[in-house]
């Protein structure tokens, strides 16, 4: 089994990781086997004959190598047997059972029709139970949950279990669980093997170098603490220092957001069960705002006439209402379909 998360990919790389192929291969429909699927419920009917009338061309279906097993798209399988095709285009990726399961979950969180909050708890649960050392974060990251409902998933799940006393985050990398007791066995190895590396001293302890680094940075400062003055001195520049990196960081943060908003919006959009309804299309033209970049919002409120700043602020902020408002409606309708 791999032990990295094989999250936003699929197949395997010569280096391990799971990998997409990239070349397209049109398969007849009798060679391909139905979906271990995270969707509790089954295949959307409705959803399938929508895809099956639209004039729209699909895209290729992705496939397990190993068992020819569809990893996703189920439901375009489904429209072109409703077609009356006899072969789809397919996508390979080479993985093992509980990669493609991931793999699944991850891709159908995304794009497509979306899974329902139960059926992303259970897959959640389904990937804690195969992979308990990946970290909350890492498993949100596939499930479409946030990290703390996959905490509390795994509190719930985890009774019995044998402890964990690292997780593998979404970058591969290993982390102490206990970050406490990791730093005082820092802290002790250090006191002890006062020649040793920081890469010695991080193998034993079961940390990064980094960790390391901060521990011995600590206790120095705690052993030879500098007089009030120069605490100041060191703090504002620090604080100098810090400042141009906040800001960097502030800035990569905002692209990601308006990068994830802008692949979301996407993603709605190439949904046919949206593209192909009149309150469909109404809802995507809406929502294209979602995905105005910071610097739009910015220079638009810059621009906002000074004799008309009140009306303009009280008119979006009943805007923020009425999609708060909304969004209550879309999620209960959710429930109540996931109930039924």
């Amino acid at each position: 089994m791999n032990d990295q998360p094989v999250v936003g990919v699929a197949g395997k790389s010569g280096d391990g990781s799971p990998t997409t192929a990239g070349s397209l291969t049109r398969l007849p429909l009798a060679d391909i086997v139905q979906p271990d699927s995270p969707r509790l419920s089954g295949l959307n009917d409705e959803h399938a004959r929508l895809l099956a009338h639209s004039e729209a061309t699909l895209p290729p279906i992705l496939v397990n190598r190993r068992t020819m097993r569809v990893v996703d798209g189920a439901h375009r399988l489904l429209a072109a047997k409703l077609r009356g095709q006899e072969t789809i285009d397919v996508h390979f990726c080479d993985c093992d059972n509980d990669e493609a399961f991931v793999l699944a979950v991850e891709k159908n969180v995304t794009h497509g029709l979306p899974l329902s909050r139960a059926e992303r708890t259970a897959a959640a649960e389904r990937i804690l139970d195969t992979y308990p050392e990946w970290s909350d974060r890492a498993i949100a990251a596939v499930a479409g949950l946030s990290h703390k409902t996959v905490g509390s998933i795994r509190r719930r799940s985890a009774k019995d279990s044998e402890p964990v006393t690292h997780r593998r985050g979404r970058d591969g990398r290993l982390r102490p669980v206990d970050g406490a007791a990791a730093r005082a066995k820092v802290s002790s190895l250090l006191a002890d093997r006062q020649g040793a590396s920081l890469r010695q001293i991080a193998r034993e302890a079961g940390v990064s170098p980094d960790t390391v680094r901060n521990v011995r940075d600590d206790t120095r400062r705690t052993a030879a603490p500098p007089a009030s003055e120069s605490r100041a001195v060191a703090a504002q520049g620090r604080e100098e220092r810090e400042a141009p990196r906040r800001a960097s960081a502030c800035v990569r943060i905002q692209a990601s957001e308006v990068a994830e908003r802008s692949a979301l919006v996407r993603s709605l959009r190439n949904d046919p069960s949206l593209r192909f309804s009149e309150s469909g299309r109404v809802l995507l033209r809406l929502l294209d705002v979602y995905a105005l970049d910071p610097r739009d919002w910015a220079r638009l409120s810059g621009d906002v006439p000074a004799h008309r700043a009140a009306d303009i602020a009280q008119l979006a902020r009943e805007c923020g209402r009425m999609w708060q408002n909304f969004a209550v409606a879309v999620e209960q309708r959710q429930r109540e379909q996931v109930e039924a």
